[in-house]
């Protein structure tokens, strides 16, 4: 009878982690379609991937933002503009979106291995994004020159797809780091 008990109690949890994975897809999903006009439109995915990271941790983030990645890949319009698709995935910028998965990685390890406070989620978002942004302007530059015939410097590629968004991502930053301290008590993942 008692483990009959505990593996009810064992599948509840397990239904629990689902939930909270396909929730945080889902808040992943809504926040890329948010886009804030400044000189260039910016989304608050990055943020999204950084909150689902710190209260997640390394597993269960890193699964959502899986999900949200695969969705976008079979055709669901789950990024930026609401599009989808292989072209997205693999086109220039799809490095950053590739990027993420490193993000929730850098961050759940960063929280699980020095705790949950205000500092370590705020520098391990700040590596995972910055290693994101590495990911990303390698994947940019290879992909942009193997289908131009003018070749972009890494100057022009930091140019286009970083410096623009370092301080709109220091905000998100803020604002998830603060997020995570204050909802980590109430997110049982």
């Amino acid at each position: 009878m008692e483990e009959k008990i505990l593996k009810k109690q064992k599948n509840k949890f397990k239904t629990i982690e689902l939930v909270y994975i396909g929730i945080f897809a889902a808040i992943i999903v809504v926040c890329s379609w948010i886009s804030i006009p400044l000189t260039i439109p910016v989304t608050l995915q990055t943020m999204a991937v950084c909150l689902t990271a710190g209260l997640l941790g390394t597993k269960k983030g890193t699964i959502a933002v899986f999900v949200y990645i695969l969705l976008g890949l079979i055709g669901v319009p789950v990024f930026s503009g609401f599009s989808a698709g292989v072209g997205v995935l693999f086109g220039a910028t799809g490095g950053y979106i590739i990027g993420f998965i490193f993000t929730s990685l850098i961050v759940g390890i960063m929280v699980k291995l020095l705790g949950r406070k205000i500092w370590v989620y705020a520098v391990s978002m700040l590596i995972g994004i910055a290693v994101c942004y590495t990911f990303g302007t390698v994947w940019f530059i290879v992909v942009y020159n193997n289908s131009n015939a003018d070749a972009v410097s890494v100057s022009a590629a930091l140019g286009m797809c970083v410096i623009p968004f370092i301080i709109p991502d220091l905000i998100k930053i803020a604002v998830a780091s603060v997020l995570c301290t204050r909802l980590n008590k109430y997110v049982k993942a």
